[in-house]
């Protein structure tokens, strides 16, 4: 039988410290700690596919609470499904002693399990669209207050007009305009466009 444990966070910018550390207190292998750097909206996540592989019947698979495992309802009871009964692996949810497949394999403590796992799932699925939710409100917010997201806008040189004239009268080829505006192709056009619009307003 082997031990495995799994971590998720959902971005580079996220740290693994909390849940590598009850890893290791559970003497887990290195080898065996499976890290995720993904969103816990699906369960197409590489080192998730990968582990799920490896398991072999018997062998315990450790999490440190239900959202590291995911934050989708529906996928999260899938996969509760999959793992424990196709797989026939245990699971244990270290936050939730109740959530251990090892333990209460009768009548009442399988129904209580299932019951927890619905809840904290849905939890987790909730808080997932609390997280989009304030994502959304925080970005309107910051562009009421003028804030710009993407790339800065480049802006074409004061001479712009004059080096689109040579252009336009073949004294400058389009490599060299591109050279001396410092503009992108396609940044050139946009900008061509906008000049010759109001050259027509003219």
């Amino acid at each position: 039988m082997a031990t495995y444990g799994y971590i998720r966070i959902s971005s580079i910018d996220q740290n693994e410290v909390r849940q590598l550390a009850a890893m290791n207190d559970l003497k887990i292998p290195g080898l065996q700690i499976i890290t995720d750097k993904q969103s816990g909206k699906d369960f197409n996540r590489p080192a998730y596919q990968q582990m799920i592989k490896k398991l072999m019947p018997g062998d315990l698979l450790y999490v440190l609470s239900i959202d590291r495992l995911g934050r989708n309802y529906e996928e999260i009871q899938r996969q509760w499904r999959m793992l424990t009964k196709e797989k026939g692996a245990d699971i244990a949810v270290i936050d939730m002693p109740l959530l251990d497949t090892r333990l209460h394999k009768d009548l009442m403590g399988t129904f209580i399990s299932d019951l927890v796992l619905q809840i904290l799932s849905f939890c987790a699925h909730s808080e997932r669209d609390n997280i989009r939710k304030r994502q959304a409100e925080g970005i309107a917010a910051a562009k009421a207050r003028g804030v710009r997201f993407g790339r800065p806008v480049k802006k074409p040189p004061e001479n712009f007009t004059a080096l689109v004239r040579q252009w336009e009268r073949g004294a400058m080829a389009f490599t060299d305009v591109l050279a001396r505006t410092g503009l992108s192709e396609a940044t050139f056009y946009r900008r061509l466009r906008e000049l010759r619009l109001t050259r027509d307003k003219k």
